[in-house]
């Protein structure tokens, strides 16, 4: 695939080295808590993804019974075998980044930087803000424990916080939000988690269109929630003309800053660690509109 113009990379690409070595700097026991819940063949996802599953491919039966050796012309005297699979589904199963062409706007399919459908979108996925060029991140993270300020386990479906209850929980949390930080929103959703019944109820709480401009204003570089739509739904504020979904528009689209959904907050906001390193490393994919993350907080 040819990569193409205008540049792809959002700030996150440009978090400085100095930035790095503070986040470092907060590790104190080297206590790690993974913020992804365990993939499986029929997990929820948001509606209009395929499913994710997990195929097997050769088997070491169906290798005795084709009698094939993969290893040949080596012999193959012990009955080594093997197990591979083939693992389908979106980029956006469980607890992901969305690249910055994920999300378009307009007829012309506008996403950040200037890209659009017409001139930056081919038959293998865009060419400009694809995961090819998701940044690792490796900076201070932010826990926002929205659930915990409200006294529920989880928020009530189309519970929107603002950015005036955003300041208020850092305040009693003893945290502020700065340049280069990656913020996280728990609502306790990913405490129902695999419950499709439940977590129907609960949908969907999260930060407002408030929330996302004060994000972008104080300079991070990436947001996440444990929902599957990081923003509330359907929106409070749609705008006119109408935007189902205007913080994705401001963040993505505008902004360049990436969002993470479907994280699992739980243990971390259990043992309230609200300020971390933050590490992620997404799969450079040409052609994806995301990556599937297991992301890690040290403290």
């Amino acid at each position: 695939m040819t990569r193409t113009s205008p540049p792809a990379a959002g700030p996150a690409a440009d978090v400085p080295d100095t930035a790095r070595a503070r986040a470092a700097g907060l590790v104190r026991t080297g206590r790690s808590f993974s913020l992804a819940a365990t993939r499986f063949p029929g997990m929820p996802l948001f509606p209009g993804h395929p499913q994710f599953q997990v195929l097997s491919y050769r088997t070491p039966q169906g290798l005795r019974a084709a009698g094939e050796n993969l290893w040949d012309p080596a012999p193959n005297e012990v009955g080594l075998g093997c197990m591979t699979e083939v693992v389908s589904g979106t980029v956006h199963s469980g607890a992901h980044v969305d690249a910055l062409a994920h999300i378009t706007v307009g007829e012309e399919g506008r996403w950040y930087g200037g890209a659009n459908a017409t001139e930056h979108l081919g038959d293998f996925g865009p060419t400009v803000g694809d995961a090819s060029s998701l940044p690792a991140m490796f900076t201070r993270g932010v826990l926002v424990d929205l659930a915990a300020h409200r006294g529920v386990d989880c928020l009530p479906a189309g519970a929107a916080v603002d950015a005036a209850e955003v300041e208020e929980i850092c305040a009693a949390q003893g945290v502020t939000i700065g340049q280069w930080d990656v913020v996280l929103f728990r609502t306790g959703y990913m405490g129902l988690w695999p419950d499709r019944t439940r977590m129907a109820e609960h949908l969907t709480p999260g930060p407002d269109l408030s929330v996302a401009r004060m994000l972008t204003e104080r300079g991070v570089v990436a947001v996440g929630s444990d929902t599957e739509t990081f923003e509330v739904q359907p929106a409070p504020d749609p705008g006119s003309p109408a935007n189902p979904q205007p913080v994705h528009v401001h963040l993505l689209v505008d902004s360049g800053v990436y969002i993470m959904e479907s994280l699992d907050l739980e243990e971390l906001a259990a043992a309230r660690v609200y300020e971390f390193l933050f590490v992620a490393l997404p799969l450079k994919i040409a052609g994806a509109t995301g990556s599937m993350v297991d992301p890690l907080a040290v403290v």
